[in-house]
């Protein structure tokens, strides 16, 4: 059973499963990190990378930042998109009130799921142990979604990614990979902005290099799209581009569940 077997997915699906959305998320309020992870169980799991951001650091544009950057749109971000995933999938994916578990890049039970997201790497900053912990788990099998940066983030970004694989390559991604297919077809990467006027871009790394391996990592540069999960119930965002999110979310999801 290929994975668009699952269930044949539209637009309507979609929009349904947002207004399931608009209940189960709450009101909007600002949720600090709390402890609230799950044991591996069989379910997919949403996990959220964290890191340190050094002291007095700052990320490209130059302003220093007091709150927590690995946990912008945290929880109301992965509890929207697994709510979505439940509802067109049958994936059935963990639903808990954090939305996921959060976990460090050393943290041996990382390796246990194969999906990781990481938010504004502008400010990302990792220990040697870390740099070894990612590496591990991305030459074993794990993808990493980078999101959420922009403009001069992408020195930062950059610099550290190459700590983590000295030898990785970006590629800019065309909308032709199977990554784009795995689930929805999204046959266009075009996006509104979401930083005008920045154009959304999209970067992936390749195991070994190879555009025709496996993809580790896909970075939406210049965009945001857990925003747009985050708000997606709120009516602040169209739903036209909350659905447009969307569909790259479950299809980050599907590739990391089969390849």
């Amino acid at each position: 059973m290929t994975t668009r077997e699952f269930l044949a997915p539209t637009a309507t699906a979609l929009i349904t499963a947002a207004a399931a959305v608009a209940l189960f998320a709450g009101t909007g309020e600002r949720v600090d990190p709390a402890p609230g992870n799950v044991a591996y169980h069989g379910q997919f799991v949403f996990t959220r990378l964290e890191y340190n951001m050094g002291l007095g650091r700052s990320g490209g544009d130059g302003f220093f930042r007091r709150d927590l950057p690995w946990a912008h749109d945290y929880p109301r971000a992965e509890r929207n998109l697994t709510k979505i995933l439940d509802e067109v999938t049958y994936a059935n994916p963990f639903q808990g009130p954090n939305g996921g578990n959060i976990l460090k890049l050393d943290d041996p039970e990382l390796h246990r799921f194969p999906f990781a997201y990481m938010s504004e790497p502008g400010y990302w900053t990792m220990t040697e142990a870390e740099v070894q912990g990612l590496r591990a788990y991305l030459q074993k099998g794990g993808f990493l979604v980078f999101d959420d940066f922009r403009g001069d983030h992408w020195h930062n970004f950059e610099t550290q990614l190459r700590r983590v694989l000295p030898d990785a390559r970006l590629v800019e991604m065309s909308a032709a990979h199977p990554v784009f297919h795995s689930f929805f077809d999204i046959d266009s990467l075009v996006m509104q902005p979401m930083y005008p006027p920045l154009t959304p871009l999209f970067y992936g790394v390749f195991e070994d290099n190879d555009p025709d391996n496996r993809l580790m990592i896909i970075a939406n540069f210049n965009n945001d799209i857990g925003e747009y999960w985050e708000y997606s119930d709120t009516g602040w965002v169209p739903i036209d581009l909350s659905n447009e999110a969307y569909k790259y979310g479950v299809n980050y999801v599907m590739y990391s569940m089969t390849h």
